[in-house]
């Protein structure tokens, strides 16, 4: 994806550009968004303090692979504001399913002070036209039930939910 430019709420521009191998501390630095509220609600799933080190090789095996587009929202002067990861997956047809290509959305964030001034919805976008390039006819996502703010940003972006998972302890 070529780096776009989108007017966010206030007026500011912001630029939403593919990251690089150069951008994994930059990745990793931003991760503690999403993965902070993940770890407070299910620390039995997520690692309470993550190994930087390890939170990089993450991020810069995404950017190597070639199924996945990791974006970077970049506000006035450079300044980091958010960042996506999408996954172009081919889903095979079985006999009860037709086969398809769609777009994931497997992460986002979004720094706090720049909360609700349309990096969400750039980004959001940007994700859109990697999957129209790719040919995908549907984007999914999932979101996690305790995360009642991103459920209103998917609900208010056009998102429906599919299916329900359920989880118990054993």
């Amino acid at each position: 994806m070529a780096a776009a430019a989108a007017t966010g709420q206030d007026g500011d521009v912001i630029r939403i550009r593919t990251a690089s191998a150069g951008d994994v501390a930059l990745l990793a630095a931003l991760n503690h968004i999403v993965h902070d509220l993940h770890t407070q609600h299910r620390p039995d799933l997520f690692v309470d303090s993550p190994e930087g080190d390890g939170v990089e090789a993450y991020f810069r095996a995404r950017i190597a692979d070639p199924s996945v587009t990791v974006l970077l929202a970049d506000g006035e002067e450079g300044k980091a504001l958010g960042y996506a990861v999408a996954r172009v997956k081919n889903r095979p047809g079985t006999a009860l399913t037709h086969s398809e290509v769609i777009v994931s959305l497997d992460q986002i964030a979004v720094v706090p002070e720049a909360a609700r001034r349309g990096v969400g919805a750039a980004l959001l976008e940007a994700v859109r036209e990697v999957g129209r390039a790719a040919g995908c006819r549907r984007l999914v996502t999932d979101v996690w039930h305790f995360n009642a703010d991103a459920r209103e940003f998917y609900r208010a972006a056009g998102f429906s939910p599919t299916t329900v998972h359920l989880d118990q302890q054993l």
